[in-house]
C-alpha cells in the first residue's frame, strides 16, 4: 500500500488537467529533468532527463541514454476526466432570486452523482501583465456550488428512470440575487488581479470530495478522476523510479481531451508525439533513416482504467474476458481495434511481468457491447509504434467518484518500472527480443 496515499494526495491537488499537468512538471523538476519549450532549440545531452508542455494541459517527458538512441519504450496515458466547462457568460439569474452558473457538459459522465454534494470551480485564466498576457492556474478551493436534485414530492418517477436533460437540469447553484455579476469578481479575486485585467478563461466544476481509503480491510481506494490520473501518476512515479537502460529512450506521455476524441492540438490525435520524437531524433543528430529504425523499434503501454465486475450487475461483462479490483494489470482486447493489443503484444508483456512478479489479467466487453476506446490507436494513427493496452479494474467510470483497488497502484507502478528498464528491440516482423 506504499503508494496509496501519495497518489490520492496528487489526485485531491489536481482539480483539472491543468493542475494534473502542472503537479507532473513539478515532480519532473525536482527529480532532475529539464523544462523545454517547443518555441526555443533543443540540445540534448546524453545522460540528461527532459520534459516539454503543450497547452499547460498535456506533457511529454524523455530520457535521453548515455548510449545508443535506438528505440523509445513508452507509457501514455490522459489528464482530462468528465466534468462541466463553465461557458463564458457565466452567469443566469433565476426569478431575481437565485444565480446559477451557466455549464456545458464535457466528456461523458453519470449525470446523477453530481447532484447535492458540494462542488467547486477551478482551471486556467489568462490575465494582463506588463509584458502581455500570462495564463495562471486557479482554484477556487472553498464549497461553492451546488446542483440541487428536484425533491421527490415533484418528480415522483425520479426513482424509475429519468432522462437528464444538461441544459436544465445541471445548472449549478452559485448564490442569491447579490451574486450576480459576482463570478467573474471572484474569479479575478482568485487569480490576484483587478477584474478588467481577467482576459479569458478554461473553467470548471468539480467535486469537493476528499479521497478516501475504503472496505473492511481498507482494500479499495475511492477518488475522483481516478480515470485516468491513477495511470497517469503511476506512469510518473515509474518514469522517475525506474533504473534506466544504456540504451533507448524512455517517454511519458500525458495527453489532454482523450475524454472528448483527442482532436485537439494537445491531444492523442495532435503532432505532439510525433514533433517531440523527431525534434529529439533532429538533436541527437540521428538521420532519418535511423530515426524511422528507431520508432519501428519502439513500444507503447497505452494505459487507461478498465471495468471490473460489478457486484450488482455482474452479468454487464464478459462471461471470461472480465477483471476483478486488486488482481493486477488489466491487458484490454478488442476486435475492432478499439484496444491495440493483439497476440503478440500481449505475449511480450505476459512475459515482462512474469519476470517481474506482477500479475495480470484479460479483459474484453461483452460481444454485444461496443465499449470505449482510448489512446493507443489515436496515437498510433500519427507514430505507428507497436502499441498495448492496459489499465486497472475500477467500478463507476466516468462517475464523479470512482472505485479502485487499493494493491493495484503498486501492481501497475511494478509493471510499468519493469518496461521502462526492460531492453526491447524488435527482430523481424512479429518478433520482440527481450535483452
Amino acid at each position: 500500500m506504499t503508494f496509496v496515499k501519495p497518489l490520492l494526495d496528487f489526485i485531491e491537488k489536481s482539480p483539472t488537467a491543468f493542475h494534473a499537468v502542472e503537479n507532473i512538471c513539478s515532480e519532473l523538476e525536482a527529480s532532475g529533468r529539464t523544462r523545454l519549450t517547443e518555441g526555443e532549440k533543443w540540445a540534448l545531452e546524453p545522460g540528461r532527463g527532459y520534459f516539454v508542455t503543450r497547452n499547460m494541459s498535456s506533457v511529454i517527458a524523455f530520457d535521453i541514454p548515455e548510449g545508443e538512441a535506438d528505440s523509445f519504450r513508452m507509457i501514455a496515458a490522459h489528464s482530462d476526466s468528465p466534468t462541466f466547462k463553465i461557458k463564458e457568460n457565466a452567469e443566469l439569474s433565476v426569478r431575481g432570486k437565485y444565480t446559477q452558473l451557466n455549464v456545458e457538459k464535457y466528456g461523458g459522465m453519470l449525470f446523477s452523482p453530481w447532484f447535492d454534494r458540494p462542488l467547486s470551480v477551478a482551471g486556467r485564466v489568462v490575465v494582463r501583465t506588463e509584458k502581455g498576457v500570462e495564463a495562471r492556474l486557479i482554484n477556487v478551493d472553498r464549497d461553492l456550488l451546488v446542483i440541487p436534485n428536484v425533491a421527490i414530492h415533484m418528480n415522483r418517477e425520479i426513482n424509475d428512470g429519468f432522462k437528464y436533460n444538461a441544459q436544465t437540469d445541471m445548472m449549478p447553484l452559485f448564490g442569491d440575487d447579490t451574486a450576480k455579476d459576482g463570478f467573474k469578481k471572484l474569479i479575478a479575486e482568485t487569480a490576484g488581479v483587478p477584474e478588467e485585467d481577467l482576459l479569458g478563461t478554461d473553467l470548471f466544476l468539480y467535486p469537493r470530495i476528499k479521497p478516501a481509503v475504503i472496505g473492511n480491510s481498507g482494500e479499495y481506494i475511492m477518488s475522483p478522476r481516478l480515470d485516468d490520473l491513477e495511470c497517469a501518476w503511476s506512469g510518473l512515479r515509474a518514469f522517475i523510479d525506474a533504473e534506466k537502460p544504456d540504451r533507448g529512450i524512455n517517454m511519458l506521455c500525458v495527453f489532454d481531451n482523450e475524454e472528448v476524441g483527442s482532436g485537439t492540438k494537445q491531444g492523442a490525435d495532435s503532432t505532439f508525439l510525433y514533433d517531440v520524437m523527431q525534434r529529439i531524433c533532429i538533436s541527437l543528430g540521428l538521420d532519418p533513416e535511423a530515426s524511422y529504425r528507431a520508432a519501428a523499434s519502439s513500444f507503447m503501454l497505452s494505459a487507461d482504467n478498465a471495468h471490473a465486475v460489478h457486484p450488482n450487475h455482474p452479468e454487464k461483462t464478459d462471461a471470461e474476458n472480465c477483471v476483478f479490483m486488486n488482481e493486477g494489470i488489466v491487458i484490454k482486447f478488442n476486435a475492432n481495434q478499439r484496444y491495440t493489443t493483439d497476440g503478440v503484444s500481449a505475449a511480450f508483456f505476459h512475459k515482462l511481468l512474469k519476470d517481474a512478479d506482477v500479475p495480470c489479467q484479460h479483459f474484453a466487453n461483452r460481444s454485444d457491447v461496443a465499449g470505449g476506446g482510448t489512446l493507443g490507436n489515436i496515437s498510433g494513427s500519427h507514430v505507428s509504434i507497436n502499441t498495448l493496452d492496459i489499465g486497472l479494474a475500477q467500478l463507476a467510470m466516468h462517475s464523479v467518484c470512482e472505485t479502485a483497488g487499493a494493491k493495484d497502484v503498486e501492481y501497475m507502478v511494478r509493471g510499468m518500472a519493469a518496461f521502462y528498464a526492460s531492453r526491447v528491440s524488435i527482430g523481424r516482423d512479429g518478433e520482440f527480443i527481450l535483452g
